[in-house]
C-alpha cells in the first residue's frame, strides 16, 4: 500500500493518476450543457448507499468511473451560466492550479516550522488585503474557513475588548449584558457566534432597514441609546457589506460615526462584497470600511476563489491577543521573543490548510484590476437585470442592486390570493430545480415568498436572465392551470 503514498518515488505515478483525473473533470466541464441534471434524492441515494467501503476497487480509473456515476454526472456546476441561486462563484484557472499545488505539499499554516513560504505568503496577502481597506500600519489578520469562522473570530476579540478584566474595560458588566446591534437581514452566522461565545439570549439587538435594506441609522442610535440607558454594554455594532439575500451595503460612514460616539466596536461583514476591494468602478459603495475594527472578506465568493478561501482583519494587531495561547509542543512563548512567526497564535484553527496560495497565485497571474473587471461585470450584469424585471409586468422585485443579486417574485395577474402565488413561486423554482435547466435561489420578504437571482458568473448574459424568468414564469403558470383545474 505504500505505493499510495506521495512521495519522491511515486511521483511518476502521483502525475499519471492527477492527470487522469484532470482530463475527467475538464471533459465533463466541456460537455456540461445546464446546471445540474434535476436528479432527486430517492434516485441518487440508493447508488451512494450501495457503495462498500470495506471493499476497495484498487484502481484509480475504476474509482474514477464510479465517481462519475455517484457526483460528477450529478454535481451542481456553478461555472454554468444558468446557475443563478447562491453565493457560489465559478472559479479562476489560477487559482484551481494554485489548489492543485497546496493539497500536493500539503503545508499546514500554524506554525513556520511546517509551513515557512506559506507563512509569508499569507502575511503577505493579509497585508496586501488591509492596505486595499485602509485599515492603516497597525493592521493584521489571519486567513479562515470562511464567512461564519471569520465573524465568530471578530466577535470573539469584540468581546473581550468589551468585557471587564483584564485587557478589558473597566466596569462591572458580564457577558449577559453585552449586545451585539446587527441588521435584522444580517448574517445568520451572528447570532450562531453570540450563542458560541456565551452571551445571553438577547444579546443580539436587531436592527430594522428600510425599504433599500439598508441598516437605519436613526434606528441604530435609538437602540444604543437605550442599551446604554439600561445599564448594558454595546459590544459591537455589524455592519454588513453585501447581505446574503439582497447585497445590499449598509451605510459604513454614518454606522462608523455612531460607534465612534458610543465607543463600540465596529465589524464589517464583507463576506459578499469584498469583490469590491477589487472593483475598478464601485469601490465608492464600500466607503467607510476603512474605520472598521475588524473586517470579514470572503476570497470564495466575490474573488472567484475556490472554497474555502476567507479571512478576517483587524485594525488593531494587538486584539488578536485574544486568539493567542500557547503550547510547548507547538508554539512556546519564547517563539515569540524570536520573533518566529506562528500564524496559530493569530487563529481559531490549529491545522490550517495553504488556502491563501490560491489567491497567490490569481494575483500574480490576473492582479487586482482582473478580478476587479470580472466582479464589475457581475455588478452591471445584476442592474440590466434589475431593468428587466422592473419593465416585466408578470413580476415584483424587491430592491435596485447594490451588489449582484436581484429578488423578485412572480404576480400572476388572474391571482389574489398571496398563499395561492407562494404556493406558485415555490413549485416553480422545485420545478425548475428538476428539470435542471437553471437553478434559482429562495427567500422570504415580508413572510411571502420570492425568488433570488445570485450573479456571480460574468458568462451568464441577460439573454440567459431573460430565459430563466420565461422558464419561471412557465411553471408557474402550469401551477395554477392545475391548482385551477383541482378545484374545478
Amino acid at each position: 500500500m505504500r505505493s499510495h503514498l506521495l512521495n519522491d518515488l511515486t511521483a511518476e505515478h502521483y502525475r499519471r493518476r492527477v492527470t487522469e483525473g484532470v482530463e475527467r473533470v475538464a471533459a465533463k466541464l466541456a460537455a456540461t450543457d445546464r446546471p445540474f441534471t434535476g436528479v432527486a434524492v430517492d434516485a441518487l441515494a440508493p447508488r451512494v448507499d450501495g457503495i462498500d467501503l470495506d471493499r476497495p476497487l484498487h484502481d484509480t480509473s475504476a474509482v474514477l468511473d464510479e465517481l462519475e456515476d455517484v457526483y460528477l454526472r450529478d454535481a451542481v456546476y456553478f461555472h454554468h451560466p444558468r446557475y443563478l441561486a447562491h453565493l457560489n462563484c465559478p472559479v479562476v484557472i489560477p487559482a484551481v492550479l494554485g489548489e492543485a499545488v497546496l493539497s500536493a505539499v500539503n503545508s499546514s499554516l500554524d506554525t513556520w516550522d511546517q509551513s515557512a513560504g506559506g507563512t509569508l505568503i499569507e502575511r503577505k496577502l493579509i497585508d496586501w488585503t488591509t492596505a486595499r481597506i485602509g485599515l492603516g500600519e497597525a493592521a493584521d489578520g489571519v486567513f479562515t474557513s470562511g464567512g461564519t469562522q471569520s465573524n465568530l473570530q471578530a466577535l470573539l476579540l469584540a468581546r473581550e475588548e468589551a468585557k471587564p478584566g483584564p485587557g478589558g474595560r473597566e466596569g462591572s458588566a458580564g457577558l449577559a449584558d453585552l449586545r451585539v446591534f446587527a441588521s435584522e437581514v444580517g448574517h445568520f452566522s451572528v447570532q450562531k457566534a453570540a450563542k458560541l461565545l456565551g452571551l445571553g439570549p438577547d444579546a443580539v439587538v436587531s436592527v430594522p432597514v428600510g425599504q433599500d435594506k439598508r441598516m437605519q441609522t436613526v434606528a441604530l442610535a435609538r437602540e444604543l441609546e437605550r442599551c446604554k440607558r439600561d445599564g448594558l454594554v454595546p459590544m459591537a455594532v455589524v455592519a454588513t457589506a453585501g447581505t446574503t439575500d439582497f447585497g445590499s451595503i449598509d451605510p459604513l460612514p454614518e454606522i462608523a460615526e455612531l460607534c465612534e460616539q458610543y465607543g463600540v466596536w465596529m465589524h464589517v461583514d464583507a463576506a459578499y462584497g469584498c469583490g469590491l476591494l477589487a472593483s475598478l468602478k464601485h469601490r465608492d459603495r464600500i466607503a467607510g470600511i476603512e474605520r472598521a475594527d475588524s473586517v470579514t472578506v470572503d476570497y470564495h465568493k466575490s474573488f472567484f476563489q475556490p472554497v474555502s478561501s476567507s479571512a478576517v482583519l483587524v485594525r488593531d494587531a494587538a486584539t488578536l491577543r485574544h486568539a493567542t495561547y500557547h503550547a510547548e509542543y507547538l508554539n512556546p512563548r519564547r517563539m515569540v521573543q524570536e520573533r518566529i512567526p506562528n500564524q496559530v497564535d493569530k487563529s481559531l484553527q490549529t491545522t490550517r490548510r495553504f488556502d491563501a496560495l490560491k489567491l497567490w497565485m490569481t494575483l500574480r497571474t490576473m492582479g487586482a484590476d482582473g478580478i476587479g473587471e470580472l466582479f464589475d461585470e457581475v455588478c452591471d450584469l445584476a442592474a440590466e437585470g434589475w431593468r428587466l424585471l422592473a419593465a416585466d409586468p408578470r413580476y415584483d422585485v424587491v430592491v435596485e442592486p447594490s451588489l449582484s443579486t436581484l429578488v423578485f417574485r412572480y404576480i400572476p395577474s388572474a391571482v389574489t390570493d398571496p398563499a395561492e402565488i407562494d404556493r406558485a413561486n415555490l413549485y416553480a423554482r422545485k420545478a425548475l430545480f428538476a428539470s435542471g435547466d437553471a437553478v434559482v435561489a429562495g427567500t422570504k420578504v415580508g413572510g411571502r415568498h420570492y425568488l433570488k437571482f445570485t450573479l456571480l458568473n460574468p458568462e451568464t448574459t441577460t439573454a440567459d436572465i431573460t430565459a430563466v424568468l420565461d422558464l419561471i414564469a412557465g411553471h408557474a403558470e402550469q401551477y395554477l392551470g392545475e391548482s385551477l383545474d383541482r378545484a374545478s
